[in-house]
């Protein structure tokens, strides 16, 4: 690190960028930094990873999007980096989620697939219940399909891990033995954490041959044989209890699992974890006990840690069982991938609402980043300048100075018309899309418009409307509408904003002795064959004007 940066914080602190006074410009740099102090051997690896209890949503992705910068931060200073993502599918079903998601992005309640599925499958490993859409090999396959899929949406490569399968392979083996020969000192330190951690805790919870459910009751470790002994018990879930079987069994080492707080620290050293973002809910439990236990049980130097705060999705927390949750899938039909990386470039630490509402706010950010990065906007302040030439390039696939972006408002309104020619020729008349422009960046802007339609009907907002451009509607207009309507186009053909244009509307139906009301219906009935529609003079401003000319004077 350059001697701008201060010293290594404390590594048990998770919140690293409070503790390090970095004039980084980009977190991902700052924590970069930290790694590179090191001296990491490569590849360097960055994880993430989740127990697949729910709809994989869009928050979720904090983890793999937030590793994805500071991965390729670090690539770009020559290191070979490794970014994997572990789902945590040994762990049981402890409740039914009252939301699934298909494999094509569809979420659906437990009532549409096969719910028995789960509900007989309650306290056994995710990769030992059947999918209940009946497409994967199991719950926790189906589940990491839907993680992998959408990292690749946003064209991230991440090697996604299956906890089963290193139990299985025997991989996390040598941790299993290393935590049960010291049981002793891995009970001490845990009751540190937990108060249920009691003298006949046992670090390993088997899966019982019988019933297939993990029970936490193991009587007996016979470490030469590489085997336990287990009573088959009940299990706490939330408020309500899994019944065990009660059978009593041996089973061997793979057939079973580490308790969290063991097989978390155990991940870092069986995958060489050099940095893992998580979120707040961690880094006061998991967090401090696993850097304990990673350095005192397994002698291993935990990876740098980061703390990111949650996002809430339109005001209200992400919730599979409330049903207020989005996929990526989802966001990708109404914003492009550089808005939706744009998003998570963003400082970890501040709290952010992702609201489908007010997306074109987002866009609008992003595209001003980027006029930044081109030196297309004087007003930008050197903060502005900075942060837009050290973030931009980690958000799109390559520089492109020819690239389009047709403002979101303006695309949600070409998106009235399903006249894809109609599109390009307004977009070109308004001046959005150059003479010269290539063929590949006029595709892309007009592939945003879809997007943007996209948006007004998820948001039922102003922009979902049906413009009439192709023939005008029949409206009965009698002779004092026709004269202020004939006004109203001089009004906007001298030139006027769009606030302007609204305030004029109500000016000139007074002034030809017009109900407001009705005088707002027909320029409904004109430009829509609607009674109602969106803010009309707001509406009109953003349309192209000979269009709007022509249609008050009911010319076409």
């Amino acid at each position: 690190m350059s001697d701008e940066h201060s010293p290594m914080p404390d590594e048990t602190d998770p919140y690293v960028l409070d503790s390090v006074d970095s004039r980084r410009v980009f977190w991902a740099d700052t924590v970069a930094d930290l790694i590179e102090a090191r001296e990491p051997t490569e590849p360097i690896v960055i994880k993430g990873g989740i127990s697949p209890s729910g709809v994989p949503h869009f928050g979720n992705m904090n983890e793999i999007v937030r590793g994805y910068f500071v991965a390729e931060v670090l690539r770009e200073r020559g290191y070979t980096v490794r970014q994997v993502f572990t789902s945590d599918d040994r762990d049981p079903l402890r409740k039914l989620p009252r939301k699934l998601a298909a494999l094509d992005g569809e979420i659906v309640d437990l009532g549409a697939v096969d719910a028995g599925a789960l509900g007989r499958n309650l306290g056994k490993p995710y990769t030992d219940i059947p999918d209940p859409f009946g497409c994967c090999d199991s719950y926790g396959a189906h589940f990491a399909s839907l993680v992998e899929q959408s990292a690749a949406a946003l064209d991230i490569p991440v090697e996604m891990i299956s906890n089963t399968e290193q139990y299985e392979d025997g991989a996390f083996e040598a941790a299993t033995r290393t935590v049960l020969e010291r049981a002793d000192e891995a009970r001490e330190l845990l009751a540190a954490y937990q108060d249920k951690v009691d003298a006949e805790y046992v670090p390993f919870n088997p899966i019982c041959e019988n019933c297939g459910q993990i029970t936490e009751t193991v009587t007996d470790v016979d470490l030469e044989a590489g085997t336990v002994s287990y009573r088959c018990t009940d299990m706490e879930a939330g408020d309500q209890v899994i019944e065990g079987c009660g059978h009593e069994g041996t089973t061997s080492l793979r057939n079973g699992k580490l308790p969290w707080r063991f097989e978390w620290p155990a991940q870092w050293q069986l995958l060489g974890v050099d940095h893992e973002p998580f979120g707040k809910d961690h880094a006061e439990g998991s967090w401090p006990s696993g850097a304990e236990i990673s350095r005192a049980i397994f002698d291993h130097q935990p990876p740098v840690p980061m703390v990111y705060e949650w996002f809430t999705l339109d005001g209200a927390p992400f919730s599979s069982s409330a049903g207020n949750v989005i996929l990526v899938s989802e966001v990708l039909e109404f914003l492009e991938v550089p808005v939706v990386k744009y998003f998570f470039s963003k400082d970890p630490r501040k709290a952010r609402d992702f609201s489908i509402e007010h997306a074109d706010q987002l866009v609008a950010e992003f595209d001003r980043l980027e006029a930044i990065y081109f030196d297309e906007i004087e007003d930008a302040s050197e903060d502005e300048r900075k942060r837009a030439e050290r973030v931009y390039p980690f958000l799109v696939d390559s520089i492109r100075p020819e690239r389009i972006r047709i403002p979101f408002s303006f695309a949600a309104v070409l998106g009235m018309t399903e006249d894809e020619a109609l599109r390009e020729e307004i977009a070109r008349r308004e001046g959005h899309i150059p003479d010269d422009a290539p063929e590949w960046a006029i595709e892309a802007a007009l592939d945003r418009v879809e997007r943007a339609r996209e948006w007004a009907r998820r948001t039922d907002n102003a922009f979902n409307y049906d413009l009439k451009r192709a023939s005008m509607p029949t409206v009965e207009i009698d002779e004092p509408t026709a004269a202020a309507l004939d006004d109203l186009a001089d009004f906007i053909e001298a030139g006027a904003s769009p606030e302007e244009i609204q305030g004029e509307i109500y000016e000139t139906a007074r002034r030809h002795d017009i109900d407001v009301g009705d005088f707002f219906a027909t320029g409904y009935r004109l430009f829509f064959d609607q009674p109602e529609g969106p803010k009309l003079g707001t509406f009109l401003g953003k349309l192209d004007e000979p269009f709007v000319l022509a249609r008050l004077r009911r010319e076409r």
